[in-house]
């Protein structure tokens, strides 16, 4: 044992120290060759893992994958058919299995819209009844994989009528 590997076991309580093993030279060469061989093996493992099985999805397949999914449950919200309730249920198990694998598909309706929020607003429209800039539509939801974001989402945010506005004016997006 080396002066700095003494000096480590010295930290511990005796009962926890380990003693140097009382093995010969051929022992220790034998030992050096299987941790080599070890080590082979794993840069091989190593080496074959990398290389992709087959094809792989792409973030962005998995953003259209996840954006299609979100339309879909959200046409059949408050759809009362037997067969709308079917399809629901084999979306929400879907929407499971994203969960599971680590996307999370946000919607933003209702949110305040600020400017510095990682969105993508198409449009400004003037909202009769709104008391600050709100998202009236989300166009495209958010998109995160393992809580990075893989799409950014696109809304149509409201915004409130300044007064004096009236209602023909605020439709047609004049003041």
């Amino acid at each position: 044992m080396t002066n700095t590997e003494d000096r480590r076991q010295r930290r511990h309580h005796r009962e926890f120290r380990i003693e140097e093993p009382l093995w010969g030279a051929e022992e220790r060469a034998r030992l050096r060759e299987l941790a080599d061989q070890v080590s082979a093996l794993l840069v091989a493992t190593k080496g074959s893992a990398a290389k992709p099985a087959g094809p792989r999805l792409s973030e962005s397949d998995l953003a259209v994958a996840a954006t299609a999914l979100w339309r879909a449950r959200k046409k059949l919200t408050g759809v009362q058919d037997r067969v709308a309730k079917q399809a629901g249920r084999y979306l929400s198990a879907s929407q499971e299995a994203l969960d599971a694998a680590g996307v999370l598909i946000q919607d933003h309706d209702g949110d305040l819209f600020d400017s510095g929020l990682a969105l993508e607003p198409l449009v400004f429209q003037d909202e009769p009844g709104l008391t600050s800039e709100r998202v009236v539509e989300t166009v495209r939801p958010s998109v995160y994989l393992a809580g990075r974001r893989i799409q950014m989402g696109q809304v149509i945010v409201g915004c409130p009528v300044a007064p004096g506005t009236t209602a023909e004016e605020a439709d047609a997006g004049h003041p």
